[in-house]
């Protein structure tokens, strides 16, 4: 099922609905409210863990959402951790992937806009469950402005295929 989704100019577009979600111990709690945030939307998504606080690797968790992401059975992608950094890093070792570690809803509609995110990061234990539904929602509402930007992206294609 496609949504009916806006970029900067209004001009309409549809987005497929489906997710890859995943987290490290310490994003149990946000990853579940931003699960709820996605089906209050009907918004589709595959959730690869974790699902309590008992320590876990969270490469492995950001691999099995990356590759999702890069294989094409998921659109785009959310991370969660006590930063967000681990799991950028990690997401960011799989080829395809952009990911993105947002703080504020700036970064999560330019990383789009700019970039074509296909990722998102977040860190659980530096923000609150509101800034990162806003966040969440700023992120996947913003379309990419392709263009100028679309080149620069090609580049970073390219500097993945001769690493």
């Amino acid at each position: 099922m496609a949504r009916n989704v806006y970029n900067k100019t209004n001009d309409f577009y549809e987005v497929s609905d489906m997710l890859a979600i995943g987290c490290d111990h310490a994003g149990v709690e946000l990853k579940n409210a931003v699960e709820e945030e996605l089906k209050a939307q009907g918004i589709e998504y595959k959730d690869f863990g974790t699902f309590d606080s008992a320590s876990v690797d969270y490469p492995l968790i950001a691999q099995k959402v990356a590759c999702s992401v890069a294989s094409g059975e998921s659109e785009r992608g959310i991370l969660i951790c006590g930063t967000g950094v681990g799991m950028s890093i990690a997401a960011n070792k799989v080829n395809g992937i952009r990911a993105s570690l947002c703080h504020d809803t700036f970064s999560a509609r330019m990383t789009r806009m700019h970039n074509d995110s296909n990722v998102l990061c977040m860190g659980a234990r530096v923000i609150g469950v509101g800034l990162a539904l806003d966040i969440t929602n700023a992120w996947l509402h913003t379309a990419f402005e392709g263009g100028r930007h679309q080149r620069r992206v090609d580049l970073m294609t390219q500097m993945e295929q001769n690493r």
